[in-house]
């Protein structure tokens, strides 16, 4: 019973995700008013019919109070989660009893994140993103809706599955000698090769890296890229478990088996676009679709489950919009290309691009900060040069956007509109007949960052991405065989690697009675921990069945635990549960490995972002607040939970985290990131 809406504050459904039980309680709710031999409703109207009177409640709230909902639970037991970003209300229902406040709170930031990721800086404009989620073409509304949906189930099953996503920070593949060699292979071969290739259509690979399931083998930036956050990697991680999911059941069988299940050659080249005729073709396994003969009734009966997605062709890259830092300054979304090239099943090589115009995208920025700033000081009664203070003058704004409005129209890109409200702000702002730069600008500063992002959209939108904008295929597929030469005596190992990372038995001589532990290093975002296989056809050290279930919950509930702890400021957690001592601790060293004194740390409200990297990256803004008390050194971040039997005297389990990590200091410097 699990379900998360956007919506508009006039409670138009921008987007909705439910899984197979919440949608059943719906249509039973709403189909059983019809009139016998009436049609039922289409499901979209039944879930605006559900959530209308929450939202208008909760817009009502905030006009007259100020203030609106944050969660709420009904007496059927449903909880209710509520987050508005601008003028987007994002709802997440749990009533299965699966999922507490924390994680729908997480959700609605994660699905904000996936967002940003997709669209951009046009996000920054409410009238825009609700372009971008509902679109007026039908067809492209469901292709929307249904990729945001995927990424939505996927990010769920990984943090179900998978630790380095419960705890939000990248799992490393732990072999030293293959992963340096394939670091320089990347280097040196690789990204050296694509990007002096004359097919490259003006791209350069900015990042390089291997991934076996969710787990990093290699990474590789090249000199001039930014730095790729944590937050955006992770994000980069779901999108292309998305796209080639990884398979369980193959993970366990045999290195034969496995190279008779081996991705075909169709993986690697291109077909020919389908014909009018096949492209609403079903695969003999897939559901069969009705289709109605009736326009109104096809019109009326708009639920993405009878649609199917495209096979995408794994050589059409994805628009993606991640961070940068450049010499430039900061830019929070910065257009990429990202192309996913499967190697074999679960190993896939992932390169991202910088495209040509991403000029463009920087002076967009640059303004949008510069209006905005604007805008808020003359909201703040600051008038005249008190208004501009600490940013770009006024005068240096005005000759820089003209400029960019020209090299725009030298570029075809449309900016009619953009140089009509700019000429109505000039006029207000400059002219003797206008205000000034007074608090009736408002208006225009807002019409301003709507215009600019409209020509973001305009120039980088995954739509207005051209057919000879890209890679060439012969490129990505020099590239693809160049790795899997690489790797080919390699791959079966690295599968089984992925599910055997490290292993207990080489912890338990020196740690008698530890039973698990995950150790993160937050500055750096990456994490060791033993492998927890729960899955029938495998057994872990914890062996298989009941006992590995139980130890799964226990750790995911800890973790659950700490993060709450650490939002009201404690780092450290010490707690018995049955059989089983738990321990937490969060801390700060300096460059050299020397631990730093301990400080007491901010504690946030229970409705702030929930504590991670993924959706918000609260280990960065926590590194920030402890450094201003050591300017002079470099501090870093580390975490470590240890789980522990309840036999052993608590004296050795203090002791044994503290040699622990020590112990684990020294591997988590392999220079991957």
């Amino acid at each position: 019973m699990k379900c998360l809406l956007v919506a508009t504050e006039s409670a138009e459904v921008l987007f909705y995700w439910t899984d197979p039980e919440f949608e059943h309680s719906v249509q039973e709710q709403y189909g059983a008013s019809q009139e016998d031999g009436g049609r039922p409703p289409a499901f979209e109207d039944s879930i605006n019919t559900l959530f209308a009177p929450i939202i208008i409640s909760c817009s009502t709230m905030v006009d007259r109070l100020g203030d609106g909902y944050t969660s709420f639970s009904t007496e059927n037991n449903h909880v209710y989660v509520l987050h508005q970003f601008e003028e987007c209300l994002y709802i997440a229902v749990n009533g299965d009893g699966e999922e507490s406040e924390e994680d729908l709170r997480r959700k609605i930031y994660v699905m904000k994140k996936l967002t940003e990721i997709l669209f951009g800086m046009v996000t920054l404009s409410s009238s825009l993103l609700r372009k971008e989620l509902r679109p007026q073409d039908t067809e492209q509304r469901n292709r929307v809706w249904k990729k945001l949906q995927r990424l939505l189930e996927t990010y769920s099953r990984l943090r179900e599955q998978d630790q380095s996503f419960l705890v939000e920070a990248v799992e490393r593949l732990i072999h030293p000698t293959l992963c340096e060699q394939c670091i320089e292979f990347l280097e040196r071969k690789l990204v050296q090769q694509i990007n002096s290739s004359v097919e490259r259509a003006g791209e350069e690979v900015l990042h390089a890296f291997i991934l076996v399931h969710t787990k990093l083998l290699a990474f590789y930036s090249s000199r001039n890229a930014s730095t790729l956050t944590t937050s955006d990697l992770l994000a980069l991680i779901i999108m292309v478990q998305d796209l080639y999911p990884s398979s369980f059941d193959l993970d366990d069988t045999s290195p034969e088996e496995l190279d008779s299940t081996s991705a075909p050659d169709i993986f690697y080249t291109p077909e020919h676009s389908p014909s009018d005729q096949d492209s609403g073709r079903l695969s003999s396994d897939s559901p069969p679709v009705f289709q109605f003969v009736d326009p109104d009734v096809q019109m009326a009966e708009d639920s993405l489950q009878t649609l199917e997605m495209p096979v995408l062709d794994p050589m059409t890259p994805s628009r993606v919009f991640l961070e940068a830092t450049l010499k430039e300054g900061f830019f929070p979304m910065m257009p990429h290309s990202m192309y996913c090239l499967p190697l074999w099943p679960s190993i896939t090589l992932v390169l991202l691009t910088k495209i040509p115009n991403s000029q463009v995208a920087m002076s967009v920025y640059v303004f949008l900060e510069a209006f905005a700033k604007l805008e808020k000081r003359l909201s703040e009664g600051l008038e005249g040069a008190a208004a501009t203070r600490g940013q770009l003058p006024i005068q240096e704004l005005r000759n820089k956007l003209d400029k960019f409005i020209r090299v725009l129209a030298n570029m075809d890109v449309q900016t009619s509109h953009l140089q009509n409200v700019w000429s109505e702000f000039k006029n207000k702002a400059f002219t003797r007949s206008g205000p000034g730069i007074t608090r009736p600008l408002v208006p225009s500063c807002q019409s301003m960052k709507t215009q600019l992002c409209a020509v973001y959209r305009q120039c980088f939108a995954s739509e207005c991405m051209g057919v000879n904008q890209r890679l060439a295929p012969a490129v990505q597929e020099r590239a693809l065989n160049m790795v899997q030469e690489k790797l080919m005596d390699w791959k079966d190992f690295l599968l089984v690697k992925s599910k055997r990372n490290i292993t207990m038995v080489s912890y338990l001589e020196e740690f008698p009675g530890l039973v698990h532990f995950i150790y993160v290093d937050r500055t750096a975002g990456q994490m060791i921990a033993p492998s927890l296989n729960v899955t029938d056809r495998t057994a872990s050290e914890l062996g298989k069945g009941p006992l590995a279930h139980f130890i799964k919950n226990k750790v995911w509930r800890f973790v659950a635990t700490t993060r709450r702890y650490l939002q009201k400021g404690y780092t450290t957690v010490t707690l018995r549960d049955g059989d089983y001592y738990f321990c937490y601790f969060l801390w700060f060293e300096n460059e050299t490995g020397y631990k730093l004194e301990v400080v007491d740390i901010p504690s946030l409200p229970d409705d702030s972002a929930p504590i991670g990297m993924l959706a918000w990256d609260y280990y960065r803004k926590l590194l920030r607040f402890y450094s201003k008390s050591h300017q002079s050194e470099v501090v870093k971040c580390y975490e470590l939970l240890t789980v522990h039997l309840g036999v052993i005297p608590t004296e050795y389990i203090l002791q044994h985290c503290s040699q622990l990590a020590r112990k684990l200091w020294e591997p988590s410097r392999i220079p991957l990131l």
